[in-house]
């Protein structure tokens, strides 16, 4: 398994209080709009990008981390060898993610994902 990305998500009552700063004066990009979360990064690299969320869609929390890897399975796979509860999932999200939540030893709940 491989991390291919991770994404800060911060939670965000109005997620357009973030266009100003952070599209406005820092020249980000929109990466992704989904009404409820906001993605800012660069089209060039997808190394760069904070998110803005009033929720973690499907009704879930807003996780503290998105953590993107290449095996989604690989990883579900570790976590239960670990005995680290699942708090959701893996389910198949009607965006185009296939993700589970977990929380780390600090109590911040981690977002693992794969695009499908």
């Amino acid at each position: 398994m491989k991390v291919k990305r991770i994404v800060c998500n911060i939670e965000a009552q109005d997620t357009t209080a973030a266009k100003h700063f952070y599209e406005e004066v820092l020249g980000l990009d929109v990466l992704m709009d989904h009404g409820w979360i906001t993605t800012y990064g660069s089209h060039e690299t997808m190394d760069v990008q904070i998110s803005f969320a009033s929720e973690g869609g499907s009704s879930t929390l807003v996780p503290d981390l998105s953590i993107e890897v290449d095996d989604l399975d690989e990883a579900h796979d570790r976590i239960r060898r670990a005995g680290i509860p699942i708090e959701y999932g893996p389910v198949n999200e009607p965006w185009g993610v296939r993700r589970f939540y977990v929380r780390d030893p600090f109590g911040k709940l981690i977002n693992l994902l794969a695009h499908c």
